[in-house]
């Protein structure tokens, strides 16, 4: 599963660069993918929706075992 993720945040990733953010895989506990923002995305007061709308979704259409992404 750790290689699926991996491979999902690389294309995460390169929608959040183009404006100045970043995304890091902090750790995979029980389904649950914690990720740490950074960039620009780090203080964006738009980030919990960026978490949901975009890189959750993004993710279970790439790995759907997932149960969930948490910001950390």
């Amino acid at each position: 599963m750790e290689e699926k993720v991996k491979e999902a945040l690389t294309k995460v990733r390169a929608v959040l660069q183009q404006d100045g953010g970043d995304i890091e895989l902090v750790a995979i506990e029980k389904g649950v993918v914690k990720v740490r923002l950074k960039g620009a995305c780090a203080g964006c007061p738009m980030s919990q929706m960026t978490m949901t709308n975009f890189v959750e979704t993004e993710l279970r259409k790439e790995v759907p075992e997932i149960k969930g992404v948490r910001a950390v």
